[in-house]
Formats: C-alpha cells, sequence, structure tokens
C-alpha cells in the first residue's frame, strides 16, 4: 500500500514539474501522426474555430466520424470550443489525416496545459497508433484473400 501513495507523489510531483511550451505568439505545436498521415498542429485560446489546409474543418472533412475523432482531444478534456485550432496535414487518406490531427491536437493541449496529460494519456490519445496497411504477399490477390478454390 505505502509503494501506491509513493507511486502517486512521484506521479504528482512530475506532473508539477512539467513547464507549458508556448511560443512568443501564445500557441503550443505539436506533430501527430496516423497511417501514412502527418499532421502540423497549432493551438490557441479562442472560440473553437478549426482550420485544415487553409479550409474549414466541415468543408474539408465530409463525414460526421471524421469530425468527431478530431474533436475528441477537447470532448475528453473539457475544453469545447475553448482553443483555435490550424493545422497543415498531409500523406494518407481523410481517416488517417483525422486520426493525425487528433493526435497532434492531443498533444498540442498536453503542452499548453500539462495538467490534462493524465485524461489525455487514460483515453490513449497520446499514442500514436502503430497499425498501418498490411502488406500483400506473393501467391495472394491482397494481403490475406487467397485466389478461389475451384474443384473442377
Amino acid at each position: 500500500m505505502a509503494k501506491i501513495e509513493n507511486l502517486q507523489e512521484v506521479v504528482s510531483a512530475d506532473e508539477a514539474k512539467r513547464e507549458p511550451k508556448i511560443d512568443a505568439q501564445g500557441r503550443a505545436y505539436a506533430t501527430g501522426r496516423r497511417k501514412e498521415a502527418a499532421a502540423r498542429v497549432w493551438i490557441k485560446p479562442g472560440t473553437g474555430k478549426v482550420i485544415v489546409n487553409g479550409r474549414d474543418q466541415e468543408v474539408y472533412f465530409g463525414r460526421k466520424t471524421h469530425l468527431l475523432v478530431l474533436n475528441q482531444p477537447f470532448l475528453i478534456v473539457n475544453r469545447v470550443n475553448q482553443f483555435d485550432v490550424m493545422c497543415t496535414v498531409e500523406g494518407g487518406g481523410l481517416s488517417g489525416q483525422a486520426g493525425a490531427i487528433r493526435h497532434g491536437i492531443s498533444r498540442a493541449l498536453q503542452y499548453y496545459e500539462p495538467d490534462l496529460r493524465s485524461p489525455l494519456k487514460v483515453a490513449g490519445l497520446l499514442t500514436r497508433d502503430s497499425r498501418a496497411v498490411e502488406r500483400k504477399k506473393i501467391g495472394l490477390h491482397k494481403a490475406r484473400r487467397a485466389k478461389q478454390w475451384v474443384k473442377r
């Protein structure tokens, strides 16, 4: 029991040591990655406006699921409509890009407010999702799709 209490003291002391990483314009920067996509994300206090590659998030991402993925970090830490996000993303498809932006927003939030690290970490948003497309194997149509078996 004493070990657990000591561990909690170490964790809280570690969080107390963290300092915000904010640039001269009052922004926090982070890089997010998912599949083949990479996103550069800047956040600053604002009204909740999200700009992706110079366009609004609703224009850039057509699907509502991509918008939900994008705003997940703000929902988890109860900071909806408190930060403006400006990001550039390249590579991959729209799902990978949405995941990359989510990863970048999570990391930028952690840099802006170090206290938000624990809820983001518990939700698994600070970890880069390492899943990628499985490669195609020789003798198969796709990664796992074998040739159709014919009896005669």
